[in-house]
């Protein structure tokens, strides 16, 4: 072959590959902007009696103005099926598990945790429980919907991917999204910390157990009731670590590598000033909800607008954000009241101890005999395998998932397994008129129970319980596995409004809430501990308020964004103490690096990264020997969290007891050196050295589209946000870890939502070809300030009735 023959292939060659690569772009282009929303034009429809209009802003926050609610719910589920109908459709899958059947069998097992609840059977019953309105409320919502997914050329993206056709939305799919949200902030259904807390008391002495899961009263911040006290060390007559069979050195090890520190909790931070100390007299609230973070943002930026007696100037005016999958606006501002959540870590579930008929395994005691269980055969579909049969026992209390530590079966109860806590009342909330009146509905409203804080126009705040499912219990201690066979034992029915607390305009004019405990005494006791956050974010918020007497939204904003590290502050001190002799050249330039402290959880922030992972390292090495212990029975075993173990940590390290010391170490001063080193010794290996290990390394944005790791790596970066390193962490009020953070911030005066502010991340849609893919994330980065009220229209859609 010449040379000019082998050009001539190499040209050949390179064309065809020119043609290829142009033409999977031009078919990629194709599959997207076919399922791109239509923004702009007229459309009949059969679902809206007047005209309605949908307008978009550049970041496609959609203005809905209607003739009616009706007419906006129809919109609204237009909306959301146009921009949003893949994350819906994960969302109902998610909780009726049912995701196998549309990805494969990498879901199967989060399918089969979640089918045990029977999920979609509770949201069937759930909504043939609602009233007429509702009903009517949520097909109105199902038709929009299904409306918006037909009216585009293609379907979504995502299922031509995945070779699939999207179902038709239900009504009762709605029931399903809030059941999702259940899963999301009550554990996944799992229990699991009560199951810890119960193998811990099933090998190590009651005080010590409740000495090593106390409270932390130096960091508590409760709106009512005192802080909690002060936990005792267990003298050596209680437990000596000397005198136990000791863990063997492998035993210790794996119960570090279990060990988790600082796990991201779904949560969130909301607070608020009376109108006494804000600068329009309007109150001002500030909310921002703690979740795991995707692309698109869970959240949808809408503006609803129709006509209202009862509203200021007759037109209710209603914005901030939507959940896509339900027609309610979940936290925004109507002009007269603006309200936002935080999950209030209450009790929901609790463990039954099922004790089986001796002589037939098919029934089990109750107070007035023998109960049958009822038996269910689920079938979960998988995609490209067979299906799988999942048997599911079910009780008058819950379905049977787990064992108690001496191997009775236990069920579940568990709020969310009853359709009386699902309904969309949560839409009466853009209709209320004052603080009063907005929490009036608290204790309707079917949903996790959330804290609800609520500010006014006329400048009062309050806060109370939202949700309708508080459990009444009598005769058993709920952290542990109960026997409620015996008569007066268990839930004996659900708190009524009264008995919900509530406080409205307290004398300082702040409130605020961070998943800590709120209250104490018996109202402690009627919400319970479902595992409250430590309270160190709660109490920097609280002291951040009180740091000023003149707020505007812009101001609350600061304190969201506030990442200074109050909490880590004294370990800081406990590490310059431990490394003040030391001449080991990794641990001297491990001082130098942390003596100038920063105190900020910034990325380029080295002494954060350093004194955060002695924290962690700390925490390992001296809850190693109990950790271990309980491991060697129970292999599941872990810690409940979040943050259970800090005060039990610090007391001991600085009291120092022997008895609860690793015998691997001499004294506690070598258990503090030898954290350093291995942190030193750890961190030195990579890239650079200790003095680049930033905290930015380590805490990086990671918000991803569901499907971006199926593509290579340059597709899915291309769909992911970018991969930045992020300020902030878990104890301090700027809350972000790697794919977690704040999926919203908003910051508004009710009656003044011009000067208001809503930051969210990953954008409003879920097609990359979209302008609103990503739109407005850089500002959420950045802390920059969004604002609430959308700016000038870009597109205009109208909905017109159909001819009849």
């Amino acid at each position: 072959m010449t040379m000019k023959t082998g050009f001539r292939w190499f040209r050949a060659l390179f064309m065809l590959l020119l043609i290829a690569a142009i033409g999977l772009c031009a078919t990629g282009w194709w599959m997207l902007s076919g399922s791109l929303a239509r923004l702009d034009g007229t459309q009949r429809v059969a679902g809206v009696s007047h005209s309605v209009t949908i307008t978009r802003d550049a970041l496609g926050t959609a203005t809905i103005t209607g003739q009616s609610r009706d007419d906006v719910t129809y919109a609204l589920g237009y909306v959301h099926g146009q921009e949003r109908f893949f994350p819906m459709d994960l969302m109902r899958r998610d909780a009726a598990g049912e995701l196998s059947e549309l990805v494969g069998p990498d879901a199967l097992s989060t399918d089969i945790g979640h089918r045990r609840h029977r999920l979609r059977a509770v949201a069937e019953a759930a909504y043939a429980a609602l009233s007429p309105d509702q009903k009517h409320t949520l097909d109105l919502y199902r038709d929009g919907v299904n409306a918006g997914l037909s009216s585009q050329r293609k379907n979504p993206w995502e299922y031509l991917l995945l070779r699939a056709k999207p179902e038709p939305w239900r009504s009762e799919d709605t029931m399903l999204v809030i059941a999702a949200m259940y899963l999301d902030l009550n554990d996944d259904g799992r229990n699991e910390r009560e199951l810890h807390i119960a193998q811990l008391q099933a090998v190590l002495p009651k005080s010590l157990v409740n000495f090593l899961i106390s409270p932390d009263p130096n960091w508590e911040a409760p709106l009512k009731g005192n802080v909690s006290p002060s936990p005792v060390v267990p003298t050596a007559d209680v437990y000596d670590l000397h005198h136990v069979q000791a863990p063997s050195a492998g035993a210790k090890v794996a119960a570090i590598a279990k060990s988790s520190i600082d796990q991201p909790y779904p949560g969130s931070n909301s607070f608020a000033v009376a109108g006494n100390v804000s600068r329009t007299g309007a109150a001002i609230l500030a909310n921002d909800m703690h979740l795991s973070l995707r692309v698109p943002d869970i959240w949808f930026r809408a503006r609803l607008r129709y006509p209202d007696a009862t509203a200021p100037k007759g037109m209710r005016d209603v914005v901030g954000v939507t959940l896509p999958g339900t027609p309610a606006m979940v936290v925004g501002s109507n002009g007269q009241i603006a309200w936002g959540f935080t999950n209030s870590y209450g009790d929901w579930m609790d463990w039954v101890r099922v004790q089986r008929d001796p002589h037939d395994a098919n029934k089990y005691k109750v107070p007035e005999g023998w109960a049958a269980i009822e038996q269910h055969d689920e079938i979960i579909g998988v995609k490209g395998a067979a299906p799988h049969t999942l048997h599911v026992e079910d009780t008058r209390w819950g379905p049977i998932i787990a064992v108690d530590t001496d191997g009775t079966p236990l069920a579940l109860a568990w709020i969310a397994d009853q359709p009386r806590a699902y309904n969309v009342a949560l839409m009466q909330l853009e209709k209320a008129g004052s603080v009063s009146a907005a929490l009036d509905l608290g204790p309707t409203l079917g949903m996790p129970p959330q804290n609800l804080l609520v500010a006014d126009s006329t400048g009062h705040i309050g806060w109370s319980i939202a949700g309708n499912s508080v459990p009444l219990r009598a005769g058993f201690d709920p952290t542990l596995p109960a026997d409620w066979s015996q008569p007066n034992t268990g839930w004996t029915g659900w708190a009524a409004a009264s008995q919900y607390p509530r406080i409205e305009d307290p004398t300082d004019g702040r409130l605020w809430t961070a998943n800590n405990r709120t209250v104490g005494s018996d109202d402690l006791a009627l919400l319970g501990d479902g595992g409250h956050d430590i309270g160190a974010r709660a109490q920097q918020i609280r002291d951040d308020l009180h740091g000023r007497a003149d707020f505007g939204p812009a101001n609350l904003l600061d304190i969201q964004l506030d990442d200074h590290a109050a909490f880590l502050t004294r370990w800081q001190h406990l590490l310059q103490t431990t490394l003040a002799d030391t001449h080991d050249p990794s641990l001297v330039q491990m001082r130098q690096l942390t003596a100038a402290w920063r105190g900020v959880a910034e990325p380029d922030s080295v002494d954060y990264r350093l004194v955060h992972d002695f924290r962690e390292e700390v925490h390992k090495l001296v809850l190693a020997p109990y950790a271990a212990q309980v491991q060697q029975r129970f292999a599941d075993f872990a810690w409940p969290g979040p943050s259970n173990q800090e005060a039990a940590v610090w007391m001991m390290i600085q009291q120092q007891p022997a008895n609860l010391l690793d015998p691997a170490f001499h004294d506690w001063s070598a258990l503090l050196l030898q954290a350093a080193h291995n942190v030193a010794n750890k961190l030195s290996k990579e890239p650079g050295g200790l003095a680049a290990r930033t905290w930015g390394e380590l805490n990086r944005a990671d918000i991803r589209h569901p499907l971006s790791r199926a593509f290579p790596s340059f597709v899915g970066r291309w769909l992911d946000m970018p991969n930045v390193g992020l300020p902030g962490d878990h104890n301090m009020p700027r809350v972000a870890s790697p794919g977690f953070g704040a999926s919203e911030r908003f910051d508004v005066s009710p009656g003044h939502e011009d000067e208001g502010i809503l930051e969210m991340p990953g954008g409003q849609s879920d097609n990359p070809l979209s302008p609103f893919y990503g739109a407005g994330h850089e500002d959420w980065v950045l802390g920059r300030p969004t604002r609430l009220m959308p700016g000038s229209d870009r597109h205009t859609l109208v909905l017109e009735p159909s001819a009849q």
